[in-house]
């Protein structure tokens, strides 16, 4: 929201700058995001002044030059070559003296006057017509000025230039009422007189409006008063289209306003002057004399004012004359119903349109206008007969219009005041430091807030309803606070409170962190009911139907146990996606699982039967890499998954080769795993099997792994960061191809490398496997890579040598293993 310094001050008294004002805005809420002077002619016109030309000769070497000597206050004269053809003796005209730098036609390319011969003729300025100072187009001669303008005075002061600011506000959604500048001012006014200046806002005066005749009264009905709650219009006729006068055209501008003319400048500035949208329409385009508010049929063509045919929906509310549809309430207006160069006769509209049905209407159709702005936010159900009023007058004054009909006001409920009690006990409490019973008064007083009752120490008071956003005690406070000044609540020194610290380790934060970084991964978090069927269970030996906790009174049979396991949930998702032609996934999932075991009851302790774990779930099925231009398509599998839990368990630490890992045989998977850490399952991973995917009706393969979370935590809470300095001398890497028997597992091979030489192997990584004819049965072939690295020296062929005689012997006794050349 822009604001405009000089034309705040017309309805404020204040002498603050506009730096001071900029501070003061930004204390009380209406934070300044931007602060820039605007100078109205570009450069200022320093070094032009009113000057007299007091000889003027022809040049003797041009046809049109003229030699002058110009008095510009000064103690000498100076001469100026000069080519305007009314150049004459006694002329007083604007003079730019040496140094003055132009804009001409108020572009951006300067000019600057210097000392020159034009034609052998020494020339100290110049005179100067309107377009060259930039403040018109004017280019027919020099500017002429009345005999009793002051010699000697700046261009700026005599032409009345007045440089301004502008105050660009970050208004809040909830801040509506501050987007004018009677609503900016109001708030000003408010700070003000809360540190004793007697200050009020001065409301434009509209005692003036009466109307001048009856002769075009426009009937106005209202067919949908949810979307229309109020509705006022008024018609001016005999209008005369012209250019607004220069100080509505400088306020419009700073406001970001390009002037257009008289009458739809006029609109403009009452929008930014009151925060009341106003809509002109052509009186000679309201077909029948009539205003209907209604909505339209679905799919109705509507072209708007830019041009652009939109299809409007039945939830559109539209503006209509007795025949078609001329404008989007409280959006945008019609390309054929609005204001043109032919434009005599207006209908003025101010309405109060329900904020749900521009916001809808707005985004359904891509739009957002300084109208639907306001509109969505809630403007002040009370200003729409003042703004018509306003904008009456200025018409007669600016455009020679008449008003001719009263304004008509369908206002079934009119606008109540927010009714509710405040305590200053509360307040104080809220604040954090007692704030003077009188303060809080005058504060109240200076936003229009009046005490309708006060009762120990309880007020019940009534907030004007243009404060949308103030309709309980904290939010009352909250504007209490921001008067007084949120600087001026000392901060304590001392801090009385309980505190209390998170468990460690911190699931929660735990949590949040394996989240971050499987969602960064590509896999895509799901949430689901931990009620599902007991039918899932039947028969299973992994998850048997009788520990199942069972609902007493289940809404369906389709939820009537609580789950076990999160595969079924996670199943159901992959389902729904696949039979929506979304099959390549990776998704994860945190959830409680519930168990029931009758053997654990005891008669002290019935709930001992019932337990439950905190899981994560991973799925992944379908492609794992698309076909792109630079990468083959691939299909996700066993170790696409197994690729990713590793990465997640070394993101906590966990070093993933003190794992003990067996093969798992479960009616849940087909080929499957399960890790242990220190003794306890942290995790199974596996392809799910046909049968368990027939049972929700997947028909790709599916990836699942789900882990018990709390054995992660739990292993976290006696891990320590340590630093050690970076070694100086350089890693030898080696490779070494082994054949082994196909039970012969990579994690044998690396507890065999690393109990053999403890001191120089840092890394054992398998990089390929073989298994093929070419082999002898039951047999396979291992590539292994080994770092070796000495933190004291640098290694020679002879300890490499010796330390890979060494691994290669204890591979050949421990694991039957042969060097492959």
């Amino acid at each position: 929201m822009n604001i405009s310094y000089n034309w705040l001050k017309r309805y404020i008294d204040t002498d603050l700058t506009p730096g001071q004002m900029e501070k003061v805005l930004t204390d009380i809420g209406l934070e300044v995001e931007e602060f820039e002077k605007i100078e109205t002619v570009k450069g200022g016109l320093k070094g032009v002044v009113v000057g007299e030309v007091k000889t003027c000769i022809e040049h003797p070497d041009s046809d049109h030059l003229h030699i002058t000597t110009v008095d510009v206050g000064q103690t000498e004269l100076l001469p100026i070559v000069c080519g305007a053809h009314n150049c004459r003796a006694g002329l007083k005209v604007l003079c730019a003296t040496v140094g003055a730098v132009l804009y001409p036609d108020g572009g951006d390319e300067e000019f600057k006057i210097k000392r020159s011969k034009i034609r052998g003729v020494e020339s100290l300025g110049m005179l100067c017509a309107e377009d060259e100072l930039g403040i018109g187009s004017d280019h027919d001669g020099i500017m002429e000025l009345p005999q009793d303008a002051p010699v000697g005075m700046s261009a700026k002061e005599y032409l009345h230039i007045e440089d301004d600011y502008l105050i660009g506000i970050g208004l809040t959604p909830n801040r509506v009422d501050a987007a004018s500048h009677i609503g900016v001012a109001r708030d000003l006014a408010a700070w003000l007189r809360s540190e004793g200046h007697d200050v009020r806002v001065k409301m434009p005066d509209v005692d003036a409006f009466k109307a001048d005749n009856h002769d075009h009264e426009v009937k106005i009905r209202i067919e949908n008063p949810e979307a229309a709650p109020r509705y006022a219009g008024v018609t001016v006729t005999g209008c005369k289209i012209a250019p607004s006068p220069e100080w509505m055209q400088n306020a419009l501008r700073a406001a970001g306003i390009t002037p257009k003319n008289n009458l739809v400048d006029i609109t403009n500035f009452v929008l930014f002057e009151l925060g009341q949208p106003l809509h002109a329409f052509d009186l000679a385009k309201i077909e029948g004399g009539e205003v209907v508010v209604r909505t339209c049929a679905e799919g109705t063509p509507f072209t708007t004012l830019d041009g652009v045919e939109r299809k409007l929906s039945e939830k559109d509310l539209m503006i209509c004359s007795a025949e078609r549809p001329m404008c989007i309430a409280g959006v945008f207006g019609g390309a054929d119903s609005g204001i043109n160069d032919s434009t005599t006769d207006v209908f003025l509209e101010s309405a109060y349109f329900h904020p749900v049905w521009v916001r809808k209407t707005a985004k359904r159709h891509g739009l957002n206008t300084d109208a639907s702005f306001r509109f969505e936010r809630g403007v002040d159900p009370r200003m729409q007969v003042y703004a018509l009023k306003r904008a009456a007058l200025l018409m007669k004054e600016l455009a020679g219009g008449q008003i001719s009909s009263e304004i008509t006001d369908i206002n079934p409920a009119p606008a109540e005041d927010f009714v509710f009690e405040v305590s200053f006990s509360k307040i104080n409490s809220l604040i954090g430091k007692v704030i003077p019973e009188d303060k809080v008064r005058t504060i109240l007083d200076a936003l229009e807030v009046r005490i309708l009752k006060e009762e120990n120490g309880v007020m019940t008071v009534a907030v004007p309803p243009y404060r949308v956003d103030v309709q309980r005690d904290a939010d009352l406070i909250e504007d209490i606070l921001r008067i007084y000044g949120y600087n001026n609540v000392e901060i304590p020194t001392q801090v009385r409170s309980t505190l209390s610290y998170a468990q460690k380790p911190d699931r929660n934060r735990l949590m949040n962190l394996a989240a971050d970084f499987l969602s960064s991964n590509g896999f895509t978090e799901i949430m689901s009911n931990s009620l599902t069927k007991g039918a899932y269970y039947e028969g299973l030996e992994s998850y048997k139907a009788e520990n199942c906790v069972r609902l007493l009174n289940p809404l369906s049979a389709d939820l009537n146990v609580m789950r076990q396991t999160l595969l079924f949930n996670m199943l159901e998702a992959v389902a729904l996606n696949a039979n929506r032609k979304n099959g390549d996934l990776k998704l994860y999932e945190f959830g409680n699982c519930y168990f029931f075991d009758e053997s654990k009851r005891t008669e002290e302790d019935h709930l001992k039967a019932y337990s439950e774990e905190y899981r994560l779930g991973m799925v992944v099925t379908g492609m794992a890499t698309t076909a792109s231009w630079n990468s083959k398509p691939a299909a996700a599998s066993f170790f696409t998954l197994r690729a990713m839990a590793e990465k997640l368990l070394r993101r906590f630490g966990i070093d993933i080769y003190s794992l003990q890992t067996e093969p798992l045989k479960s009616d849940l998977f087909g080929d499957a795993l399960t890790m242990k850490l220190n003794g306890k399952e942290l995790l199974q991973i596996g392809v799910v099997s046909p049968k368990i995917r027939r049972m929700v009706d997947v028909k790709q393969d599916v990836f699942f792994l789900e882990m018990n979370f709390e054995v992660l935590v739990k292993s976290t809470k006696k891990h320590k960061i340590a630093a050690e300095e970076l070694s100086k001398f350089p890693e030898v890497k080696r490779d070494l191809a082994l054949l082994v028997d196909k039970e012969v597992s990579f994690s044998t091979l690396r507890e065999v490398a690393f109990s053999t030489e403890k001191k120089l192997l840092k890394q054992v990584s398998l990089f390929d496997v073989y298994e093929g004819d070419k082999l002898p049965e039951g047999k396979k072939s291992y590539a292994l890579s080994f770092i070796l690295l000495d933190k004291t020296r640098t290694l020679d062929d002879k300890a490499i040598e010796r330390v890979m005689k060494n691994l290669t012997a204890q591979f050949e006794r421990k694991c039957g293993a042969q060097v492959r050349m």
